[in-house]
C-alpha cells in the first residue's frame, strides 16, 4: 500500500516529468524545419500557358531565369519571374531537356542527336548524335553531373519497355552508354557531396541510386531507395535540395513531392493545380522558390474543367533552399569548331 508521502512523492515526480515533457516538445517545434512534417502546401500560378508537355526545368543562375522546354510543342521557353516574360524558341523537332552553358548558349536534346544552340541567334550545331540510328526513339529529360557533363536518357516513341538508354556525353561530344534497357528516362540529380547519383525510370514507380565517382563518370551499386506507391502517381522530373533530399513532380499524381532517399519516406507534398506534373526546379535569388512545370495532356473530360491551367508554370516557396544546378562545360574548342 502507498503511503501519503509516496503519494507526493510520485505527483512531484510526475508533476516535473510532464513539465520536462512540454519544454523539450516546445523546444524540438520551435528547431524544426515546415519540410520535416509532412505538410501539403498549394502550389500558385506563376506563369499562364498551355504548353502541351512542359519539361526540363533549370534554373540559370546566372541569368536568373527560367529554362524550360515543351516537348510536344517543340520548344525551348527562356522565363524571366521578374519581367514575367517568356521567350520561346522553335526546335526542328522534339526537345527533352536544355542546360546552360553561358549566357547565351545552351546544350539541347532533340529527336535525332544533341546540340548546342545560340539562344541569341536560334542556331544550332550537333554536338553529338549517338542514338541517330534509332528512329523509334527520342531523347527525354537529362541534366548535368558536378563536373558539367550531360547525362541524358532517351524513351521509345511507343514507350515500349526497355527500349532506351541513359547516356553520359562529356565535354568533347563524346557519348558513352551508361544504362540500357530503360523505358521512359526522366529526372537525374547528384548529392552534394558528388557521391551518389538518383535516377528515375518514370514506369518502374521506383528512385535508385547510385554510388558515383566523379573524377571517371563512373555509377555501381545499383539499389532502389525510394519505391513510389500508385496513389501517389508516377515519379517523373526531380531537383534536389540543399539537405540533400529530392523533389519529384508526378504524373498522374497533381503534386510535387519531397522525398527522403535514406529513408524512402515522404517529407512533405506540394498540391499542384495540374493533373500532370513534370518536372521542378529551385531558383529565385536566394533559390528558395521552387518552379514547377505541367502538361495539358492525358487528362479525361472531367479533369481538363477541373485543372484549366493545366501545362503552365506554377511556383511553391517550401521552406527550403535548392542548390545551383551545374552547367555544360563544352570546352572552348568545341563550341568554336561546331559554331563555325
Amino acid at each position: 500500500m502507498l503511503s501519503v508521502s509516496n503519494v507526493k512523492t510520485i505527483t512531484n515526480s510526475c508533476a516535473l516529468l510532464t513539465l520536462l515533457l512540454f519544454a523539450f516538445s516546445c523546444n524540438t517545434k520551435q528547431h524544426q524545419k515546415p519540410t520535416d512534417m509532412a505538410l501539403k502546401t498549394q502550389a500558385t500560378l506563376e506563369y499562364k500557358i498551355k504548353s502541351q508537355l512542359g519539361e526540363g526545368a533549370f534554373w540559370n543562375h546566372e541569368t536568373k531565369e527560367l529554362y524550360w522546354v515543351d516537348i510536344d510543342g517543340k520548344a525551348l521557353h527562356i522565363y524571366n519571374p521578374k519581367t514575367k516574360i517568356d521567350r520561346s524558341i522553335e526546335t526542328p523537332s522534339k526537345i527533352g531537356t536544355v542546360v546552360p552553358i553561358d549566357m547565351q548558349r545552351a546544350v539541347v536534346a532533340l529527336e535525332d542527336g544533341i546540340y548546342i544552340l545560340n539562344t541569341d541567334t536560334k542556331s544550332y550545331t550537333l554536338l553529338s548524335d549517338v542514338e541517330s540510328n534509332i528512329p523509334t526513339n527520342r531523347f527525354n529529360d537529362g541534366k548535368c553531373d558536378p563536373s558539367g557533363r550531360l547525362w541524358v536518357g532517351s524513351m521509345g516513341l511507343e514507350q515500349r519497355p526497355h527500349d532506351a538508354n541513359l547516356y553520359m556525353v562529356d565535354q568533347q561530344g563524346k557519348a558513352q552508354l551508361k544504362k540500357d534497357s530503360v523505358t521512359i528516362s526522366n529526372g537525374i540529380v547528384w548529392s552534394k557531396d558528388k557521391q551518389t547519383m538518383y535516377y528515375i525510370d518514370t514506369p518502374t514507380a521506383e528512385i535508385k541510386a547510385y554510388d558515383y565517382n566523379d573524377q571517371t563518370a563512373e555509377i555501381s551499386n545499383e539499389r532502389v531507395v525510394v519505391k513510389v506507391p500508385d496513389s501517389l502517381g508516377f515519379p517523373d522530373g526531380m531537383t534536389i535540395d540543399e539537405e540533400d533530399k529530392l523533389w519529384v513532380g508526378m504524373w498522374n499524381g497533381n503534386a510535387v513531392i519531397r522525398f527522403d532517399p535514406l529513408t524512402g519516406k515522404v517529407l512533405s507534398k506540394i498540391q499542384v493545380p495540374a493533373h500532370n506534373v513534370t518536372s521542378c526546379a529551385f531558383g529565385g535569388e536566394n533559390l528558395d522558390t521552387l518552379f514547377i512545370t505541367t502538361s495539358s495532356q492525358d487528362m479525361t473530360t472531367d479533369e481538363y474543367g477541373t485543372y484549366p491551367l493545366a501545362g503552365s508554370i506554377f511556383m511553391a516557396v517550401p521552406g527550403v533552399k535548392g542548390v545551383k544546378s551545374p552547367f555544360f562545360k563544352a570546352e572552348e574548342d568545341i563550341i568554336t569548331a561546331v559554331e563555325n
